[in-house]
This record gives structure tokens, sequence and C-alpha cells, in this order.
């Protein structure tokens, strides 16, 4: 018989409601039991795509005596960490304290207040390897409860002072200069794998906000050794098996040191983040193996990872068919069967195809080596040859396609769906893809229509129903999409929607005392404690995007305000930028901005003009991170209210205008793209006469 996470919409909650276990979503229904029963309560918290959740689920979640007992001796709570991240936050922060270490499935044990006293990660269905079993962990902490209440609650104090400690505290600002970069450049060059790209040893993460910030540090310096790091990683990651070779996109990690052995399953906000620093990297080395491998990854996001009604879906699982990667990985026979002996033999050359394999018997499809080494062994011509390898890729690809799939978890988040509308309209410029244009439009509108109530976000929606209350990430992340697709489309409603929820943003979650800002809102229920974000982690931190996005609205609306509470956020993380740069990466992309002089691109004329695209095209074909673009609509009388740096832009002689100013510096108008790629390369130099 079903439990109560049966009227749940979260695809994980949903894979425990057949378990023994008498399961609780989070809310007031089970606090109240477990006061009402003086029963200690037993948060386990995972999410869809975690393979050890998964194991824990099957080993002790279904055992009927494993869940016998956790029904006699707790209220069980089960928590989806992607739909409740202040809960993860706070439960896996005091986990941490108490253990040293973390991960998921993360099972806390509380006070019937919610206060944590003991807890840890997987816990085996008997003991094994020097780990307890969890029946014997559960028996453990009831008798503790049940006969050492003084020392429960002492415990549980001292975690809630620690856990209110940890979010009161924040590090002494600091002046914010350009040295902060210089030595944060120094930190992750230490750290870089000089061999393979990335950032230390195995497991081996992407890390896309520090390539982005190294990209930003070349740019900004010249520094050729950040380039070449940028670009080693990525070359390395787009030839091994962490890419998916066939079907586009990335896995979340890789196991070893080389990039060769993926952890198989596809997050959405890693693919929206490797996008779009491919797309950086194509603007700003013009190399084409970057171009593709950012649109196969969007292309792999529209095919199979968007819903129907615009929303992109959260994740796919590792795991098909009860085994790790079984999807994705081949045989020499299997090739052989789709693609016959002499096809077969080219592919399998080029990547790295072995009887033996280099994954449990089979092969993780890896670029081994350039098609123009294997094509000139084969005594073939380069483009023949890779012609004949895009058709093998093409016919292995729906082979596959036949396979059973992994699991998707098919809910919506309003934050990572913020991360890929960004990369979706970023894409379609750079790409030239209007088809990704649409797919951008068409999400941000869903978001807007359906993950907003009385004027304030939700965090997530599934079958129907949109729900839970949205998280400063969830409103960052959405105006930092919408930013770019007003940028896209010179479409006035987004960036006037992006107005609307910052100001929502700032009332809603800014700290009163003028740093930062919280991760839960106003009008959040009342936690342990108030968490607050202040580490870049596998998705940016919520107010490191926050001042991102306020120093640049900050440029674009003329709002001073903005740059000081963005100021304020960069201040108090000055030091932990310079020192522990690894952590840190949208936080220093941040500072580039605020130390950066913006460019100012005021693009004026008939919007059906294609004169006006080619203008816009010169802008997105270089790779300027810090300019911000809008449009002067002669046939809209009020967007220089909205956006000063448009005022008094008008067409020149009926033509396509381009105006490029920086702190109200400003250079001639121009009509010609030659011309504004001359301006935009050497900026504005000579302070022109404001025009």
């Amino acid at each position: 018989m079903p439990n109560r996470l049966a009227n749940e919409t979260s695809p994980y909650l949903l894979q425990h409601k057949d378990n023994p276990v008498d399961w609780y979503p989070w809310g007031p229904e089970a606090l109240e039991r477990a006061k009402a029963e003086d029963k200690p309560i037993l948060v386990s918290i995972g999410y869809s795509a975690c393979h050890w959740c998964h194991v824990m689920e099957h080993e002790s979640f279904e055992d009927h005596r494993i869940a016998q007992q956790m029904n006699d001796l707790f209220v069980n709570v089960k928590v989806d960490r992607e739909e409740r991240p202040d809960l993860d936050s706070i439960y896996m922060s005091a986990v941490q304290a108490m253990t040293g270490h973390g991960g998921w499935p993360l099972n806390a044990f509380l006070t019937p207040d919610g206060v944590p006293f003991y807890g840890g990660t997987y816990f085996p269905p008997e003991d094994r390897h020097g780990m307890p079993s969890f029946p014997k962990v559960m028996e453990a902490v009831a008798d503790a409860y049940r006969n050492r209440r003084d020392a429960i609650e002492e415990n549980a104090e001292q975690l809630r002072a620690y856990l209110e400690g940890a979010t009161r505290v924040t590090p002494r600002p600091g002046d914010l200069s350009p040295e902060i970069l210089d030595r944060a450049f120094r930190g992750l060059r230490r750290s870089f794998d000089p061999e393979h790209g990335g950032f230390g040893a195995a497991p081996k993460f992407p890390q896309p906000a520090n390539l982005e910030f190294l990209l930003r540090f070349w740019k900004r310096t010249g520094e050729d050794s950040a380039a070449e790091v940028v670009r080693l990683t990525l070359d390395e990651m787009a030839c091994g098996g962490i890419y998916d070779q066939l079907g586009g996109g990335f896995a979340r990690y890789a196991v070893d040191a080389i990039w060769l052995v993926p952890h198989f399953e596809k997050m959405l906000y890693d693919n929206a983040q490797l996008a779009r620093i491919y797309l950086d990297a194509y603007r700003a080395f013009g190399d084409d193996l970057y171009r593709r491998i950012a649109t196969e990854t969007l292309e792999y996001v529209a095919r199979e990872m968007t819903s129907p009604e615009g929303g992109f879906y959260s994740t796919q699982d590792a795991d098909s068919e009860g085994h790790e990667g079984k999807f994705y990985v081949w045989t020499p026979d299997e090739i052989e069967a789709v693609l016959g002996p002499d096809d077969a033999a080219l592919v399998g050359r080029y990547y790295g195809v072995t009887r033996h394999g280099n994954f449990e018997g089979t092969n993780i499809l890896h670029v081994q080596r350039p098609a123009e080494e294997v094509a000139a062994e084969e005594g073939l011509e380069v483009g023949a040859y890779v012609a004949r390898l895009e058709a093998a890729r093409a016919k292995l690809f729906a082979a596959r396609e036949e396979r059973v799939h992994p699991g998707r978890d098919e809910k919506i988040l309003t934050s990572w769906n913020g991360l890929m509308l960004r990369a979706f309209a970023e894409g379609s410029r750079v790409l030239d893809r209007s088809d990704f244009r649409q797919i951008a439009e068409r999400n941000a509108a869903f978001l807007l229509d359906t993950l907003r109530q009385d004027g304030r976000l939700l965090r997530t929606y599934k079958d129907g129903q949109a729900k839970l209350n949205g998280y400063l990430e969830d409103y960052a992340f959405l105006i930092d999409g919408l930013i770019a697709l007003y940028q896209a489309t010179f479409q006035r409603r987004w960036i006037d929607e992006a107005a609307a929820l910052t100001e929502t943003m700032v009332s809603e979650f800014a700290d009163e005392q003028g740093n930062g800002f919280y991760d839960t809102g106003t009008h959040h229920e009342a936690l342990v404690t108030r968490p607050r974000d202040l580490q870049d982690g596998a998705t940016p931190a919520g107010n490191s995007v926050a001042a991102d996005v306020l120093l640049r609205l900050a440029t674009m609306t003329a709002n001073d305000e903005y740059a000081r509470r963005a100021g304020r956020v960069l201040a108090m993380m000055a030091a932990p930028m310079a020192e522990q740069p690894v952590g840190f990466g949208r936080f220093l992309c941040a500072l580039d901005i605020h130390l950066a002089t913006p460019k100012e691109v005021a693009l004026a004329g008939d919007r059906a003009d294609p004169a006006l695209d080619t203008l816009a095209a010169a802008v997105y074909r270089r790779y300027e991170p810090n300019v911000v673009l809008g449009f002067a609509d002669p046939a809209d009388s009020t967007i220089a209210e909205r956006l000063p740096f448009l005022a008094n832009r008008p067409p020149r002689d009926g033509r396509a205008t381009a105006y490029v100013c920086e702190r109200f510096a400003c250079l001639p108008p121009v009509t010609d793209p030659a011309d504004l790629a001359i301006q935009l390369e050497q900026g504005t130099g000579v302070s022109w006469q404001e025009l």
C-alpha cells in the first residue's frame, strides 16, 4: 500500500512511495506527530539521480524488518534536496560539523522541533567495512533519546547555536582591487592539472564558474597561461567520456583524473553552465570544436530535457536496467552489428574501442586520437574520414535510442531553468539559431506564467502543479536568464520582468544589516536557522549571482543602489575570493564586472531591418563579457526610462545604428558592423562628447 509520498510530485519522493516505511514529506504534520508522540525525527535527504540513495533504498527502506524498526522508533521524513535546498543546507552543515564529512543520502536525526542531534550519510543494512549497520545506529539513537535525554538536548542546543552562528557570521569586509583577481588566478593555477586539465585529482568536476573567471582574467590581463588552463580543460573534457560523444551533453563528473569514466548522471545545471563556457571559448578563440560542443549540448537539452510546456527537466539517472552506465557503453560486437566490420574498425580506432574495454568489460566512447592522425594511418583524406565518422555517429545514436533509457527526473526547478534559459538565449545569437531563441522565449514565458504567484516565484513544477516558495537562487538565476534573453531578442518584456523580480528579490531576501542575502525569503517558514550560502559549488551561490545581476542592472538602469548592494556582497567576500578561489568562481566573475569599465552598446533602428541583426551579430561574435546591450526602439517612447543608456540614440539617416559608450564617454555612432567591431576592440580611449 503506498505511503504518504504518493501524493507528492517529486520523482525522488515518488520513488519511495511504495516503501514499507511510513514516510512523511517535510511539513507540519510530521513535526506535530513527533511532538505529540515525543519521538525523534529521522529526515532522509537525497535526489533522484543519486546512486547511493538508490542503494540505501533497496537495502534498507524496502526491507520490511528495517522499515518496521524505523516506524516504531521515529517519525520518518523524506526530502528531495533539489526541491528543498534550505533543509539540505541546514542538515548537511550539521552532519558535517558532527562527522567531518557529508554527502547523499543524508540521514539526520532531529528533536521534535527540528533541531539535529546526530546524523550521517549512507548506512549499510549490516555492519560492513568498519561502518555500523543502519539498524544498530537507529537503536543507539532511539536508546539515547529515551534514556539520555539531557545529553541529546544539550547536543541539539550546541548544534542549534553552531548553525545560527554560521548563518550570522560574515567575513570581514575588505578592499576590492584587481589584486584579489591576481591572487585568485595564482591559486587556481596551482591546483590546475597541466596534463589532463581541470583542477585537483580524482574525482574531477568540470567547475565551469572557475573556467569562466579564468577566461575573464585572460581578457582583462592578456595572461596566456589563463587561456591555456581554459583551453586544455575544455579540450580534454570534450574528448573524454564525461562528454556523451553520441548524444551530446556532459555527465556530472569523472571518477578518474583523465575525464574518461563518468558518473553517468546528467544534470541540467552542469549542461547549462558548460554550454555557456564553450560558447564563450568559441567567441574568444574561434575554435570550431567549442562551437560544436556548445551546439550539441544545447541540442541534447532541446531533444531530451525539455517538457511539452517549455520547461527544462532536472536530471537523467546514471542507471538503466539496474546498471550504471549501461545505456552509454558499447562492446566491439555491438558496434559492428550496427556499422559493419569496416566502419566499426575505423570508428573504434577513433573512439578507443577495444576488446577488453575501459569500463567493466565495455567501452565508454572517447576521442583517443585526432581524426587527422587516424585518417593518415588509414590512408584516407581527412574530410572523407570525418564524413564517415559523422555518418557512423548518427547510426550508433539511432541504435542507442532503441535501448532502455535512463530514468529522468521531470520536475522543473526555477533556478536551474534560469541557468539554461541564459545558455539558450546566448546560444541563439552566438550560433545564429532561431530555434534556440524560440526555446528560450517559450521557457521564460512558462516560468513567469506558471511558477509565479502573487508576484513571488515558486520553486518547482511537475504534473501540472507548481509549489514551494522560491529561494534566492530561483530569483537570481531567473533574472540572469531574463537579462540575457532581453539582450538576445530586444523584447522589452524580458527586461521589465527582470527588473520587477529584482525588486522582489531585494525586499524578500536582503539581510537587514546590508551583508548580502539570505537563501530564504521573509515569507518562508521558520526553520532552525535562516540559511545563507556564501560559496559557489556545482551551482553558483545565490549571493554571487545576485551580485552579478545587480551590477549589470545597475549599468543598464542607472540604479546606483543596486551597485552599492552588490559591492557590499563582494566586499565581505574579498578574503575568501583571494585565498580560496576554487570555491568562489562566480563571485570572482562578479568582482571582475565590478572592477571593469562596462561597455554600453545601444542599437537603434527598425526591428525588422536585417541590418540591426547584423550589428547585434558583431557584438555577439566577440568575447566581451562586460558588454551590456540594448535596443533603442523608436516605437517605444518610454524605453529610456527603463534603460537610460538608450536615451537619445536615434538611427542615423534611417539606417540601423550602434552607439558604444563607457561611463558617459561615447564614440561616434556607426552603421557598419566592421566599424562596430573596431570600437569594441579599442574601447572609447578618448572621451567623446556624449551624443
